[in-house]
């Protein structure tokens, strides 16, 4: 409704009183009959999502975003970082770019890094680096991981990799199969991806730096697999904690458990 409308979703509950045009009202049936029968994500058909407050270019090339990170970008992190000490950031698994956008948004005298292994995902991700006009401040990577960014540290590293394991992947709903698989499978236990971030962020982080980390229902496996590691769950406003924290010094700290590990 919001899209036939031309109105931000945050502004749609204004409307409801106010009738809609016939040809309004057309274009919602049948965009709701075609959810209905092909079950893909709504933002697939409507080609735009909502991020952080932000709209943004969306196909089947690129993970539909909905980063629970994105509540925490918008306040900027606080109070687990200094802001103005913030001019190097990086969006790991970046995909339609999304965080990366919001993040350079948020934190508007840094520069940002955009990394993705997927070239398809990046084609979406450099469309709303145009769409967002911050060619200047903001660099698309094709990068697995780290691979590609030797000798780059951050002061702020967030990211939204793969955490689906083996056995949910068999029970996702039909909307995740029009999804790239790249971006959700992770292994038998869902932890390949991020096991490879905690062992590889230390020798990207600045000192005094952050990671930012969602890892959805494997938020339980990850710290049953590492109990001695103090992440810090963050809680979203509706009561979520699959989003951690830990800092540049805990990694190091840790990063033998990480680099010794196998997820399975």
């Amino acid at each position: 409704m919001s899209h036939v409308l031309r109105t931000a979703p945050s502004r749609l509950e204004s409307r409801l009183n106010k009738p809609v045009t016939k040809s309004q009202a057309e274009k919602i049936e049948a965009l709701t009959a075609e959810r209905i029968r092909t079950r893909k994500p709504l933002a697939y058909l409507l080609r735009e999502a909502w991020f952080a407050g932000l709209r943004f270019y969306i196909d089947e090339r690129a993970i539909v975003p909905r980063s629970l990170t994105g509540e925490f970008i918008q306040d900027r992190f606080q109070p687990w970082i200094e802001v103005k000490r913030v001019r190097q950031i990086l969006d790991l698994c970046t995909g339609s770019g999304c965080m990366a956008i919001a993040c350079a948004r948020a934190f508007p005298r840094a520069h940002v890094d955009a990394a993705d292994i997927s070239e398809d995902a990046l084609a979406v991700a450099r469309r709303n680096v145009e769409k967002h006009r911050l060619r200047k401040r903001l660099r698309v990577i094709r990068s697995d991981l780290f691979s590609a960014l030797k000798g780059k540290r951050y002061d702020l590293i967030v990211t939204n990799p793969p955490y689906v394991g083996r056995a949910e992947m068999k029970t996702l709903p039909p909307e995740h199969r029009h999804e790239p698989g790249l971006a959700l499978a992770s292994g038998e236990q869902g932890l390949d991806a991020i096991i490879r971030i905690l062992a590889q962020a230390p020798s990207h982080l600045a000192p005094g730096g952050i990671l930012v980390a969602e890892v959805g229902n494997s938020a339980a496996t990850l710290q049953a697999h590492f109990p001695s590691v103090p992440f810090v769950w963050l809680t979203t406003a509706l009561g979520d904690e699959s989003v951690f924290l830990i800092t540049a010094e805990e990694l190091a700290q840790h990063r033998r458990a990480f680099t010794t590990s196998k997820s399975n």
